[in-house]
């Protein structure tokens, strides 16, 4: 199975070839949205962190704005820092050349004398990146080169009915193949966590993802808090979600029936080829964007209430087994999976259409969160004391 991708320096392959205008802190964002907004092809996000953050907050930026940089469909990326802040140009500058070799550029709010210069030299650069990069042309790849993000949101009954192990089923199709599925989210896995931890490669690995889910819990009751008070959600609720462990056992459908080869941290890249759970909050802006900073290029996000968000890096792919829904938000869904409730389609014959959507994404066509430009404020970065 091919599709057709960016052959990048560092070895991977990506399925969009954007240029990257990159904040290292949250005073350079609006610089780097009028750049990207002045320049057709590159792409920008909100970083409302770098400075003022204790060390493990400023290391959990870091470490999603490097994978952000590093991640395959980024042709290049500029750099774009105020001057005074912890999270510097030239750290980030340092932290991305250790993960990919892919062209960089770095500017300096404070020494390139303001805003408007900063962004007349900007998009110089950029346009001369954008013209680079489209003189790029795809090659034809193996599926194992993908790194598919599977994400639930905004669910009801019919994700865990449907949705979920549809692409559950998809995750078995593209780990067959060589490729790579990943799956998140703490609260959400929290009930059936002992079933998952079955399933991981080896008992060590099943006792991390245990270990994970106990800590979540005890740092709650810390606090004086309960992972019941917000799971499930009032939309959750009116979808016919009872419980946090009903919630939990709908989830983890989209993590399929292979073998959890690698359970990393939240951003982390995997080391491992196969299916992946990364520990995330139970936060879908938060869980796309660190997929994303894991090397994901592509995003399938099922839902059953509604959920129109996006990436501004990766394409974001929204199905759904909620006809009604389908209709109603039809502006945001891409595939509607209702007629394996309906008993028209075998949850098989309806994920060989979904993998059949995504190989058409990844040669190129546009999703609908791509083509609406979503994304640029859906860039969550997680903190010391997300819980959920």
């Amino acid at each position: 199975m091919k599709f057709y991708g960016y052959k990048r320096p560092d070895g991977l392959v990506g399925i969009r070839n954007h240029v990257l205008i990159l904040p290292t802190v949250g005073c350079a964002t609006e610089t780097c949205r009028i750049i990207a907004g002045l320049v057709n092809g590159t792409v920008s996000l909100i970083n409302q962190n770098g400075c003022g953050e204790v060390e493990g907050n400023r290391k959990l930026t870091q470490t999603v704005l490097a994978g952000l940089a590093a991640n395959p469909n980024v042709y290049g990326t500029i750099l774009v820092g105020l001057g005074c802040e912890p999270n510097s140009v030239e750290v980030m500058a340092e932290i991305i050349g250790k993960m990919t070799n892919k062209p960089l550029k770095t500017l300096v709010i404070q020494e390139e004398g303001g805003t408007v210069k900063t962004i007349c030299k900007a998009v110089q650069i950029a346009q001369q990146m954008v013209t680079e990069a489209s003189s790029n042309r795809t090659v034809e790849v193996n599926i194992s080169e993908l790194m598919l993000g599977i994400e639930c949101g905004g669910s009801d009954a019919t994700s865990g009915l449907v949705a979920n192990p549809v692409m559950g089923r998809v995750s078995d199709i593209l780990v067959e193949s060589g490729g790579t599925s990943m799956f998140s989210e703490t609260p959400e896995i929290i009930g059936a966590e002992h079933i998952l931890a079955k399933r991981c490669h080896t008992p060590q690995m099943g006792q991390k993802l245990l270990d994970i889910c106990t800590e979540l819990e005890n740092d709650l009751k810390k606090v004086n808090e309960s992972l019941r008070s917000g799971q499930p959600s009032p939309g959750n609720k009116a979808g016919g979600i009872t419980t946090l462990e009903e919630k939990s056992l709908g989830c983890i459908h989209k993590g399929g029936t292979k073998p959890i080869m690698e359970v990393i941290d939240c951003a982390q890249r995997p080391s491992q080829k196969g299916l992946i759970y990364m520990n995330t909050p139970g936060y879908d802006l938060l869980s796309v964007t660190a997929k994303v900073a894991a090397g994901c290029q592509l995003i399938v996000f099922t839902t059953g209430r509604g959920n129109p968000i996006g990436n501004p890096i990766a394409p974001v792919i929204k199905v759904t087994a909620n006809e009604d829904l389908f209709v109603r938000m039809n502006d945001n869904m891409d595939m509607d999976l209702s007629p394996v409730l309906q008993g028209k389609k075998s949850l098989e014959e309806m994920a060989d259409s979904v993998f059949e959507e995504m190989i058409k994404v990844a040669n190129g066509k546009k999703t609908k969160t791509e083509i609406y430009g979503f994304g640029f404020s859906e860039t969550v970065i997680r903190r010391m004391c997300d819980y959920v």
